[in-house]
């Protein structure tokens, strides 16, 4: 495991808890996760060094890292694992990661890199926040390209469904664009409403109930995570944007209308489609 955090931690806790004789590693940047790890016996191997990590030869990597860092530490393993591996990830975006990354590895036929996103998380970090069962009935998107190696891609499936997903697969640019609807455009609307509702008048924080913690919940994520994830895929964010845009310039073109029909039809319209697709909640 390469990345000791929220999504990194959550892994390592639920493959011990799993399976008390697996054999885990992990590398961070960090060295009081790395220790914590180490000293309550959740990893056999812990290091700050990624090169004493890869000595271990592990056969199945995964980048728990932001995503800016990920191409700078896929070189250090094609340049110093014995391999060979299959390497998979945890991020939030794919078309990018997927591209440089496979091209990374192209050169070291013993590599293979398969793109993960498990939709799982949380608004807080770090391994004191991380849960084995955090995976649980949760969604992971896997990629696949045309270089992409079938049992590479069958082995990376089973570890998500061994923690307790359910995985489908996409093309990584459909990947995106399902994820800048479902999860960062929520997440800058989340801001947003955070803003707009408190920023001239903070006093109303007092006030608040369930309605508005729950709908502006995420933006308490990390912001420099965030932003990168938010510029790695801006052009589908923009995209998403631009359709809610429209949408809320309709409510507000209602609204001076004095258009109450207007304005019911499109709570009932959200209403039913919300309902209609997201009848498990």
């Amino acid at each position: 495991m390469l990345g000791p955090g929220l999504l990194g931690g959550s892994i390592l806790f639920a493959l011990r808890k799993r399976d008390s004789e697996a054999n885990l590693s992990v590398w961070g940047r960090r060295e009081e996760p790395v220790e914590q790890l180490t000293s309550t016996g959740t990893v056999q191997h812990g290091s700050t060094d990624l090169a004493e990590i890869l000595k271990e030869n592990p056969d199945l990597i995964i980048l728990a890292t932001p995503i800016g860092n990920m191409p700078q530490i896929a070189r250090q393993i094609a340049e110093t694992s014995p391999g060979p591996a299959i390497i998979t990830d945890v991020g939030s975006t794919k078309v990018g990661i997927v591209e440089v990354l496979e091209s990374i590895f192209a050169d070291r036929g013993d590599l293979e890199f398969i793109g993960s996103h498990p939709m799982a998380g949380s608004e807080k970090t770090g391994l004191e926040n991380a849960d084995a069962d955090l995976f649980e009935d949760a969604a992971c998107i896997l990629t696949r390209s045309p270089t992409t190696n079938l049992d590479a891609l069958e082995r990376v499936q089973s570890l998500w469904q061994y923690l307790g997903c359910s995985t489908s697969l996409l093309e990584p640019d459909v990947h995106d664009e399902t994820v800048a609807r479902i999860s960062h455009l929520p997440h800058l609307v989340a801001a947003a409403v955070v803003k707009a509702g408190l920023e001239k008048f903070s006093g109303a924080a007092d006030f608040c109930g369930g309605g508005f913690r729950d709908t502006t919940r995420i933006a308490s994520g990390p912001p420099e995570m965030w932003s990168e994830i938010l510029l790695e895929n801006r052009g589908k964010v923009i995209e998403s944007l631009r359709d809610l845009i429209r949408e809320l310039e309709s409510v507000q073109q209602a609204l001076n209308d004095l258009d109450r029909d207007r304005i019911t039809r499109f709570l009932e319209e959200a209403k039913q489609l919300r309902d209609q697709t997201l009848s498990n909640d």
